[in-house]
Protein backbone atom coordinates (compact mmCIF):
# COMPACT_ATOMS: atom_id res chain seq x y z
CA UNK A 1 0.00 0.00 0.00
CA UNK A 2 1.28 3.42 -0.65
CA UNK A 3 1.99 5.95 2.05
CA UNK A 4 1.33 9.57 2.34
CA UNK A 5 2.89 11.62 4.86
CA UNK A 6 1.06 14.39 4.82
CA UNK A 7 2.94 17.84 6.56
CA UNK A 8 -0.31 19.55 8.63
CA UNK A 9 0.19 22.87 10.87
CA UNK A 10 -1.76 22.94 14.03
CA UNK A 11 -4.00 25.91 13.07
CA UNK A 12 -4.93 24.05 9.75
CA UNK A 13 -8.33 22.82 9.05
CA UNK A 14 -7.57 20.35 5.99
CA UNK A 15 -6.16 16.73 7.62
CA UNK A 16 -9.25 15.66 7.91
CA UNK A 17 -9.86 15.62 4.07
CA UNK A 18 -7.04 14.15 3.34
CA UNK A 19 -6.94 11.65 5.93
CA UNK A 20 -10.87 10.68 4.82
CA UNK A 21 -9.44 10.44 0.93
CA UNK A 22 -6.52 8.67 2.14
CA UNK A 23 -9.16 5.67 3.44
CA UNK A 24 -11.18 6.09 0.40
CA UNK A 25 -8.36 5.47 -2.31
CA UNK A 26 -6.23 3.22 0.05
CA UNK A 27 -3.58 4.73 1.05
CA UNK A 28 -1.86 4.94 4.28
CA UNK A 29 -1.26 8.05 5.90
CA UNK A 30 1.35 9.60 8.56
CA UNK A 31 0.43 13.29 9.81
CA UNK A 32 3.39 15.12 10.82
CA UNK A 33 3.82 18.74 12.61
CA UNK A 34 4.23 19.93 16.18
CA UNK A 35 0.72 18.11 17.77
CA UNK A 36 -1.53 15.43 16.39
CA UNK A 37 -4.64 16.51 15.25
CA UNK A 38 -7.82 15.44 17.12
CA UNK A 39 -8.90 13.08 14.20
CA UNK A 40 -5.92 11.19 15.15
CA UNK A 41 -6.84 10.50 18.60
CA UNK A 42 -7.75 6.57 18.08
CA UNK A 43 -4.28 6.51 15.61
CA UNK A 44 -1.77 7.82 17.25
CA UNK A 45 0.71 5.57 15.75
CA UNK A 46 -0.05 7.62 12.58
CA UNK A 47 1.63 10.97 14.01
CA UNK A 48 5.47 11.73 13.70
CA UNK A 49 6.46 14.92 15.66
CA UNK A 50 8.57 17.54 13.37
CA UNK A 51 9.48 20.77 13.25
CA UNK A 52 7.54 21.98 10.50
CA UNK A 53 9.27 25.61 10.74
CA UNK A 54 12.80 23.76 10.77
CA UNK A 55 13.68 22.24 7.51
CA UNK A 56 17.51 21.69 8.78
CA UNK A 57 15.89 19.40 11.49
CA UNK A 58 12.89 18.61 9.22
CA UNK A 59 14.19 16.81 6.35
CA UNK A 60 16.54 14.39 8.16
CA UNK A 61 14.47 13.31 10.93
CA UNK A 62 11.86 12.12 7.71
CA UNK A 63 15.03 10.66 6.02
CA UNK A 64 15.18 8.57 9.15
CA UNK A 65 11.82 7.78 9.43
CA UNK A 66 11.51 6.51 5.95
CA UNK A 67 13.93 3.88 6.81
CA UNK A 68 11.22 1.64 8.43
CA UNK A 69 8.19 3.41 6.37
CA UNK A 70 8.27 4.10 3.00
CA UNK A 71 6.67 7.29 1.77
CA UNK A 72 5.27 7.52 -1.28
CA UNK A 73 4.37 10.84 -1.46
CA UNK A 74 4.98 14.03 1.00
CA UNK A 75 1.85 17.18 0.58
CA UNK A 76 1.80 20.14 2.13
CA UNK A 77 -1.31 22.06 3.02
CA UNK A 78 -0.20 25.66 3.43
CA UNK A 79 2.59 27.64 1.49
CA UNK A 80 5.07 26.94 3.94
CA UNK A 81 4.30 23.47 4.22
CA UNK A 82 4.69 23.66 0.19
CA UNK A 83 7.85 24.52 0.20
CA UNK A 84 8.60 21.71 2.99
CA UNK A 85 6.90 19.41 1.02
CA UNK A 86 8.78 19.77 -1.76
CA UNK A 87 12.51 19.62 -0.06
CA UNK A 88 11.53 16.71 1.54
CA UNK A 89 10.74 14.92 -1.43
CA UNK A 90 14.36 16.45 -3.43
CA UNK A 91 15.77 14.39 -0.51
CA UNK A 92 13.93 11.25 -0.92
CA UNK A 93 14.11 10.95 -4.47
CA UNK A 94 10.51 11.36 -5.31
CA UNK A 95 8.96 13.24 -8.06
CA UNK A 96 7.78 16.86 -7.18
CA UNK A 97 7.81 20.39 -7.97
CA UNK A 98 10.99 21.81 -8.01
CA UNK A 99 11.80 23.37 -4.08
CA UNK A 100 12.78 26.66 -6.17
CA UNK A 101 9.50 27.34 -7.86
CA UNK A 102 7.37 26.50 -4.82
CA UNK A 103 9.42 28.34 -2.62
CA UNK A 104 8.57 31.21 -5.77
CA UNK A 105 5.13 30.31 -5.27
CA UNK A 106 5.40 31.68 -2.03
CA UNK A 107 7.52 34.83 -1.97
CA UNK A 108 4.89 37.73 -3.95
CA UNK A 109 7.83 39.66 -4.75
CA UNK A 110 9.97 36.64 -6.94
CA UNK A 111 6.19 35.62 -8.65
CA UNK A 112 5.50 38.95 -9.13
CA UNK A 113 8.78 39.20 -10.93
CA UNK A 114 8.66 36.10 -12.79
CA UNK A 115 5.27 37.17 -14.43
CA UNK A 116 6.37 40.26 -15.47
CA UNK A 117 9.21 39.01 -16.89
CA UNK A 118 7.33 36.70 -18.89
CA UNK A 119 4.75 39.85 -19.90
CA UNK A 120 2.42 38.73 -18.05
CA UNK A 121 -0.24 41.65 -16.08
CA UNK A 122 1.08 42.86 -12.98
CA UNK A 123 1.01 45.68 -10.64
CA UNK A 124 3.95 47.89 -9.69
CA UNK A 125 5.81 46.47 -6.47
CA UNK A 126 7.79 47.61 -4.27
CA UNK A 127 9.31 45.57 -1.00
CA UNK A 128 11.00 47.24 2.14
CA UNK A 129 11.84 46.29 5.96
CA UNK A 130 9.16 47.15 8.60
CA UNK A 131 11.79 49.48 10.09
CA UNK A 132 12.04 51.32 7.53
CA UNK A 133 10.02 55.24 7.34
CA UNK A 134 7.03 55.72 5.35
CA UNK A 135 8.20 59.11 4.50
CA UNK A 136 11.16 57.67 2.74
CA UNK A 137 9.44 55.45 0.61
CA UNK A 138 6.08 56.89 -0.35
CA UNK A 139 7.31 58.31 -3.18
CA UNK A 140 8.25 55.00 -4.74
CA UNK A 141 4.31 54.71 -4.51
CA UNK A 142 0.93 55.40 -6.17
CA UNK A 143 -2.30 55.43 -4.70
CA UNK A 144 -4.42 54.25 -4.00
CA UNK A 145 -2.03 50.90 -3.15
CA UNK A 146 -2.17 47.71 -1.31
CA UNK A 147 -0.05 46.72 1.53
CA UNK A 148 0.69 43.45 2.41
CA UNK A 149 3.19 41.13 4.39
CA UNK A 150 5.36 39.39 1.76
CA UNK A 151 4.90 35.82 2.55
CA UNK A 152 1.76 35.68 4.63
CA UNK A 153 -1.35 34.36 3.22
CA UNK A 154 -4.97 34.66 3.88
CA UNK A 155 -5.68 38.04 3.81
CA UNK A 156 -3.68 38.57 7.23
CA UNK A 157 -2.30 42.06 7.06
CA UNK A 158 -3.62 43.33 4.01
CA UNK A 159 -4.84 47.42 4.16
CA UNK A 160 -5.55 49.32 1.39
CA UNK A 161 -4.28 53.00 1.58
CA UNK A 162 -5.82 56.06 -0.43
CA UNK A 163 -3.65 58.47 0.50
CA UNK A 164 -0.27 59.19 3.19
CA UNK A 165 -2.14 59.50 6.00
CA UNK A 166 -3.77 56.04 5.78
CA UNK A 167 -0.24 54.53 4.16
CA UNK A 168 1.29 55.60 7.74
CA UNK A 169 -1.36 53.85 9.44
CA UNK A 170 -1.29 50.63 7.21
CA UNK A 171 2.72 50.46 7.50
CA UNK A 172 2.69 50.96 11.23
CA UNK A 173 -0.19 48.30 11.76
CA UNK A 174 1.50 45.65 9.37
CA UNK A 175 5.02 45.97 10.75
CA UNK A 176 3.08 45.94 14.91
CA UNK A 177 1.54 42.57 13.15
CA UNK A 178 4.89 40.65 11.72
CA UNK A 179 6.73 42.06 15.38
CA UNK A 180 3.82 39.43 16.80
CA UNK A 181 4.87 36.46 15.68
CA UNK A 182 7.21 34.03 17.63
CA UNK A 183 10.08 32.79 15.76
CA UNK A 184 10.75 31.09 14.00
CA UNK A 185 7.47 32.07 12.17
CA UNK A 186 8.88 35.50 12.41
CA UNK A 187 11.54 34.61 10.03
CA UNK A 188 8.80 33.19 7.73
CA UNK A 189 7.11 36.09 7.81
CA UNK A 190 10.70 37.76 6.77
CA UNK A 191 9.53 41.08 8.35
CA UNK A 192 9.17 42.97 5.12
CA UNK A 193 6.04 44.61 3.48
CA UNK A 194 5.01 44.28 -0.51
CA UNK A 195 3.37 47.71 -1.58
CA UNK A 196 1.55 47.49 -4.87
CA UNK A 197 -0.82 49.13 -6.76
CA UNK A 198 -4.43 48.59 -5.91
CA UNK A 199 -6.20 46.42 -9.07
CA UNK A 200 -9.77 47.52 -9.28
CA UNK A 201 -12.19 44.90 -10.52
CA UNK A 202 -14.21 41.34 -9.55
CA UNK A 203 -11.77 38.58 -7.99
CA UNK A 204 -11.69 35.23 -8.52
CA UNK A 205 -10.28 31.66 -7.56
CA UNK A 206 -9.68 28.72 -9.67
CA UNK A 207 -8.38 25.35 -8.52
CA UNK A 208 -6.29 23.56 -10.69
CA UNK A 209 -4.09 20.36 -11.25
CA UNK A 210 -1.04 20.51 -12.99
CA UNK A 211 0.03 17.43 -14.78
CA UNK A 212 3.31 17.32 -17.05
CA UNK A 213 2.74 21.67 -16.99
CA UNK A 214 -0.46 21.45 -18.30
CA UNK A 215 -2.99 23.19 -16.05
CA UNK A 216 -6.36 21.20 -16.10
CA UNK A 217 -9.02 23.78 -14.52
CA UNK A 218 -11.05 21.86 -12.08
CA UNK A 219 -13.51 25.10 -10.32
CA UNK A 220 -13.57 29.01 -10.98
CA UNK A 221 -15.01 30.21 -8.01
CA UNK A 222 -16.83 33.85 -7.69
CA UNK A 223 -16.81 36.21 -5.18
CA UNK A 224 -19.68 37.83 -5.41
CA UNK A 225 -18.69 40.30 -1.60
CA UNK A 226 -16.77 43.47 -3.47
CA UNK A 227 -12.93 43.13 -1.92
CA UNK A 228 -12.06 46.92 -2.10
CA UNK A 229 -10.54 47.57 1.71
CA UNK A 230 -9.39 49.14 3.44
CA UNK A 231 -9.09 45.18 4.37
CA UNK A 232 -9.91 42.18 1.88
CA UNK A 233 -11.73 39.50 4.31
CA UNK A 234 -13.04 36.81 2.16
CA UNK A 235 -16.46 35.20 2.77
CA UNK A 236 -18.47 33.96 -0.27
CA UNK A 237 -16.87 31.60 -2.39
CA UNK A 238 -19.43 30.40 -5.29
CA UNK A 239 -19.48 27.69 -8.08
CA UNK A 240 -19.58 27.62 -10.76
CA UNK A 241 -18.89 30.95 -11.94
CA UNK A 242 -21.23 33.15 -13.40
CA UNK A 243 -18.86 34.61 -15.66
CA UNK A 244 -19.12 34.74 -19.76
CA UNK A 245 -17.44 31.80 -20.68
CA UNK A 246 -15.04 33.34 -23.03
CA UNK A 247 -13.92 35.08 -19.67
CA UNK A 248 -13.62 32.03 -18.28
CA UNK A 249 -11.19 30.28 -20.77
CA UNK A 250 -8.89 33.58 -20.28
CA UNK A 251 -9.19 33.21 -16.76
CA UNK A 252 -7.98 29.34 -17.02
CA UNK A 253 -5.14 30.62 -19.52
CA UNK A 254 -3.91 33.69 -17.28
CA UNK A 255 -3.30 31.02 -14.54
CA UNK A 256 -1.81 28.26 -16.80
CA UNK A 257 0.96 31.22 -17.72
CA UNK A 258 1.78 32.20 -14.34
CA UNK A 259 2.22 28.52 -13.43
CA UNK A 260 4.62 28.68 -16.01
CA UNK A 261 6.02 31.26 -15.57
CA UNK A 262 7.01 30.24 -11.60
CA UNK A 263 8.20 27.07 -12.96
CA UNK A 264 5.47 24.88 -11.13
CA UNK A 265 4.52 21.09 -13.14
CA UNK A 266 2.43 19.02 -11.18
CA UNK A 267 0.40 19.08 -8.41
CA UNK A 268 -2.94 20.71 -7.03
CA UNK A 269 -2.47 24.98 -8.12
CA UNK A 270 -4.74 27.58 -6.04
CA UNK A 271 -5.20 31.04 -8.30
CA UNK A 272 -6.78 34.23 -7.08
CA UNK A 273 -7.19 36.89 -10.26
CA UNK A 274 -8.71 40.02 -10.68
CA UNK A 275 -10.48 40.92 -13.75
CA UNK A 276 -11.72 44.67 -14.92
CA UNK A 277 -11.74 46.52 -18.39
CA UNK A 278 -8.02 46.42 -18.68
CA UNK A 279 -7.17 42.91 -18.58
CA UNK A 280 -6.77 39.91 -16.12
CA UNK A 281 -4.34 40.33 -13.59
CA UNK A 282 -2.96 37.04 -11.49
CA UNK A 283 -2.93 38.23 -8.08
CA UNK A 284 -1.80 34.83 -6.38
CA UNK A 285 0.05 31.56 -7.44
CA UNK A 286 -0.18 28.85 -4.52
CA UNK A 287 1.25 25.62 -4.81
CA UNK A 288 -1.22 23.66 -3.19
CA UNK A 289 -5.17 23.45 -3.05
CA UNK A 290 -7.72 25.82 -1.11
CA UNK A 291 -7.43 26.32 2.26
CA UNK A 292 -9.96 26.31 5.23
CA UNK A 293 -12.78 23.68 4.48
CA UNK A 294 -13.79 25.24 1.27
CA UNK A 295 -12.58 22.18 -0.71
CA UNK A 296 -15.80 20.08 0.89
CA UNK A 297 -18.07 21.94 -1.40
CA UNK A 298 -16.38 19.85 -4.61
CA UNK A 299 -17.77 16.63 -5.73
CA UNK A 300 -16.02 15.30 -9.17
CA UNK A 301 -17.16 12.81 -11.57
CA UNK A 302 -19.36 10.72 -9.29
CA UNK A 303 -18.78 12.19 -6.45
CA UNK A 304 -14.67 12.38 -5.55
CA UNK A 305 -13.46 14.72 -3.47
CA UNK A 306 -10.64 17.33 -4.47
CA UNK A 307 -8.13 15.50 -1.97
CA UNK A 308 -9.00 11.87 -3.57
CA UNK A 309 -7.99 13.32 -6.97
CA UNK A 310 -5.03 15.27 -5.50
CA UNK A 311 -3.83 11.51 -3.86
CA UNK A 312 -4.72 9.88 -7.06
CA UNK A 313 -2.63 12.18 -9.25
CA UNK A 314 0.53 12.32 -6.72
CA UNK A 315 0.90 8.49 -6.73
CA UNK A 316 0.30 8.75 -10.45
CA UNK A 317 -2.90 6.71 -10.97
CA UNK A 318 -5.14 6.97 -13.77
CA UNK A 319 -8.00 10.22 -12.58
CA UNK A 320 -11.73 9.69 -13.26
CA UNK A 321 -13.69 12.44 -14.78
CA UNK A 322 -11.89 16.16 -13.59
CA UNK A 323 -15.88 17.73 -14.44
CA UNK A 324 -17.48 19.13 -11.06
CA UNK A 325 -21.34 17.48 -10.54
CA UNK A 326 -23.59 19.30 -12.01
CA UNK A 327 -25.19 20.68 -8.60
CA UNK A 328 -23.90 24.53 -7.49
CA UNK A 329 -22.56 24.64 -4.52
CA UNK A 330 -20.84 27.26 -2.01
CA UNK A 331 -19.19 27.97 1.09
CA UNK A 332 -19.39 31.48 3.68
CA UNK A 333 -15.99 31.85 5.52
CA UNK A 334 -18.01 32.83 8.65
CA UNK A 335 -16.20 36.49 9.65
CA UNK A 336 -15.23 37.72 12.76
CA UNK A 337 -17.01 40.88 13.52
CA UNK A 338 -15.28 42.60 16.56
CA UNK A 339 -11.85 41.32 18.80
CA UNK A 340 -12.27 39.66 22.59
CA UNK A 341 -13.58 36.31 24.01
CA UNK A 342 -16.42 34.30 22.00
CA UNK A 343 -19.05 33.43 24.58
CA UNK A 344 -21.54 31.60 22.19
CA UNK A 345 -22.46 31.58 18.71
CA UNK A 346 -26.46 31.28 18.87
CA UNK A 347 -28.82 30.49 15.94
CA UNK A 348 -26.85 27.87 15.03
CA UNK A 349 -29.74 24.96 14.49
CA UNK A 350 -31.83 27.83 12.50
CA UNK A 351 -28.79 28.58 10.39
CA UNK A 352 -28.83 24.36 9.09
CA UNK A 353 -32.54 24.24 9.12
CA UNK A 354 -32.13 26.47 5.90
CA UNK A 355 -33.15 24.23 3.26
CA UNK A 356 -29.77 23.99 1.19
CA UNK A 357 -27.07 23.94 3.73
CA UNK A 358 -25.08 20.94 3.43
CA UNK A 359 -22.97 21.80 6.47
CA UNK A 360 -22.75 23.87 9.19
CA UNK A 361 -18.90 23.96 11.25
CA UNK A 362 -17.73 26.45 14.05
CA UNK A 363 -13.89 26.11 14.42
CA UNK A 364 -13.92 28.82 16.90
CA UNK A 365 -15.41 27.74 20.24
CA UNK A 366 -16.53 29.46 23.28
CA UNK A 367 -13.40 30.90 25.40
CA UNK A 368 -11.45 31.45 22.10
CA UNK A 369 -9.53 34.47 21.88
CA UNK A 370 -10.73 36.59 18.61
CA UNK A 371 -8.99 38.68 16.54
CA UNK A 372 -10.61 39.62 13.17
CA UNK A 373 -8.59 41.04 10.36
CA UNK A 374 -5.95 42.43 9.10
CA UNK A 375 -4.40 40.66 12.52
CA UNK A 376 -6.42 37.81 12.54
CA UNK A 377 -5.81 34.69 10.45
CA UNK A 378 -9.06 32.46 11.28
CA UNK A 379 -12.94 32.35 10.80
CA UNK A 380 -15.75 31.35 13.09
CA UNK A 381 -16.53 28.48 11.17
CA UNK A 382 -17.71 27.85 7.60
CA UNK A 383 -21.03 27.01 6.07
CA UNK A 384 -21.12 24.91 3.01
CA UNK A 385 -23.98 24.89 1.01
CA UNK A 386 -25.80 23.56 -2.49
CA UNK A 387 -28.43 24.55 -5.31
CA UNK A 388 -29.79 24.10 -8.50
CA UNK A 389 -27.66 27.20 -9.49
CA UNK A 390 -25.11 29.45 -8.41
CA UNK A 391 -27.80 32.71 -7.44
CA UNK A 392 -29.27 29.82 -5.03
CA UNK A 393 -26.69 28.84 -3.40
CA UNK A 394 -25.39 32.42 -2.64
CA UNK A 395 -28.75 33.44 -1.04
CA UNK A 396 -28.58 30.48 0.71
CA UNK A 397 -25.58 30.75 2.49
CA UNK A 398 -26.68 34.53 3.57
CA UNK A 399 -29.55 33.46 4.29
CA UNK A 400 -28.26 31.27 6.95
CA UNK A 401 -25.57 33.61 8.08
CA UNK A 402 -28.46 36.29 8.85
CA UNK A 403 -29.52 33.14 11.77
CA UNK A 404 -26.16 33.45 13.51
CA UNK A 405 -25.38 35.47 16.22
CA UNK A 406 -22.14 35.69 18.16
CA UNK A 407 -21.70 37.16 21.54
CA UNK A 408 -18.69 38.40 22.38
CA UNK A 409 -17.08 39.74 25.24
CA UNK A 410 -15.16 43.12 24.18
CA UNK A 411 -11.68 43.06 25.34
CA UNK A 412 -10.30 45.57 27.12
CA UNK A 413 -8.35 47.15 24.14
CA UNK A 414 -11.88 47.50 22.36
CA UNK A 415 -13.36 50.51 21.95
CA UNK A 416 -17.00 48.78 21.48
CA UNK A 417 -19.16 48.46 24.37
CA UNK A 418 -21.91 46.14 23.57
CA UNK A 419 -20.65 42.08 24.14
CA UNK A 420 -23.39 41.39 21.22
CA UNK A 421 -22.34 41.16 17.61
CA UNK A 422 -24.79 40.13 15.12
CA UNK A 423 -22.53 38.43 11.80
Amino acid sequence: MAHLLLLLPSMSYRGEAFWEAANTVGVSLTVAGDAPPDFLEQAPASFLTLDLHNPGTAVPAVMEFAKTTPIDVVLGVNDQTAVLASTISAALGLPANSIESVRAASNKRTMRSLLKKEGLPCPNVVVVGIDERPEDIVHQVTFPCVLKPLTLSGSCGVIRADDFESFQKAFSRIGSLLKTFARPEQDIASRQILIEDFIPGIEVAMEGLLTNGTLHPLALFDKPDPLDGPYFEETIYVTPSRLPPDTQTRIAESLAQAARAIGLREGPVHGELRINDQNIWVIEVAARSIGGKCSRMLEFGTGMSLEELILLHALGRELPSLDLTKNAAGVMMIPIPQEGTLESIEGQDEAQRVQGVEELVMTAQPGDQLIPLPEGKRYLGFILARGAHPEEVEAILREAHRQLTVVIRPSTSSAVGSGIFRV
